[in-house]
């Protein structure tokens, strides 16, 4: 256990500390200002590759803020993020590479009603053809969509105008819409936010197969603690900007939550 001035001491798990070459990404004292706040302070974090890594912690801490820095929308105003094969993010090059691999889940879905579940799945894929071509999807792009969309459990629903939709079917194709990606490494803003809490669990047991299946490295920010310890391998908890736990989720106990959580707090992130 380890401690910063004024702050709660860092509760760390020794053994879920990852070798390099065990590593998806790095950061390396990164902070990041959001015009002239300092939102987040000198963070040394590693993310395991292959484990499903989530961030905790009230609003206003950080968390959606370190998801943008992890995909590279926020660039650090000190420090590096690092991706082990591809290197440091600041470099334009590296960046491209990373974003390739990389797919993100958002909290609203990020979905367009007036498409079909089909057509709003291709739209991961964008960045493969040009963005005013008047022609349809290319077949193979098409059987790419409809796998993702199967592997959901949402195939049936293929042509059905994303506005029709459930709560948790358009959960199922925002994760759909990801997964068409084929990416290594998977970050969400509060993915479950919009799901009936009665179907949270049985979707987090099928998103961590999901993972397993696709031998993804995922990142999520889970604003439900018992979420997080369901779903995830390891638990990060932001308090002010920095890091006061990095450890398995099984050891975030009633310690840990007192020190993320210590009092109320009614900010935005």
């Amino acid at each position: 256990m380890t401690a910063f001035d004024g702050y709660p001491p860092v509760i760390e798990n020794q053994h879920l500390t990852p070798a390099l070459d065990t590593t998806a990404l790095a950061l390396r004292s990164v902070s990041v200002r959001r015009g002239d706040v300092l939102v987040l302070k000198g963070i040394d974090l590693a993310i395991p590759a292959g484990r499903i890594t989530a961030i905790v912690g009230r609003s206003g801490v950080g968390k959606t803020t370190l998801v943008a820095t992890l995909n590279g929308l926020i660039r650090p105003a000190d420090g590096a993020v690092l991706a082990p094969g591809v290197g440091d993010l600041a470099d334009p090059g590296a960046l491209r590479e990373h974003r390739r691999s990389t797919a993100t889940i958002f909290q609203d879905h990020a979905l367009i009603d007036r498409l079909s579940a089909i057509d709003n799945v291709l739209l991961g894929l964008a960045d493969q053809r040009h963005p005013l071509s008047p022609l349809p999807w290319p077949e193979a792009l098409r059987r790419r969509a409809a796998e993702a969309l199967d592997e959901v459990g949402l195939l049936h629903r293929a042509t059905a105008r994303t506005a029709t939709l459930s709560g948790g079917e358009r959960q199922r194709v925002g994760v759909a819409r990801a997964l068409v990606r084929r990416p290594s490494l998977l970050l969400g803003d509060e993915p479950f936010a919009s799901v009936d809490p009665a179907l949270v669990r049985q979707m987090s047991a099928e998103f961590r197969t999901l993972a397993q299946r696709n031998g993804l490295t995922v990142v999520l920010v889970l604003h439900q603690l018992e979420t997080a310890r369901l779903l995830a391998d390891r638990i990060v908890g932001l308090v002010d900007g920095r890091i006061a736990f990095d450890g398995a989720a099984e050891a975030f106990d009633a310690e840990a939550e007192a020190a993320i959580f210590p009092f109320p707090n009614t900010a935005k992130d």
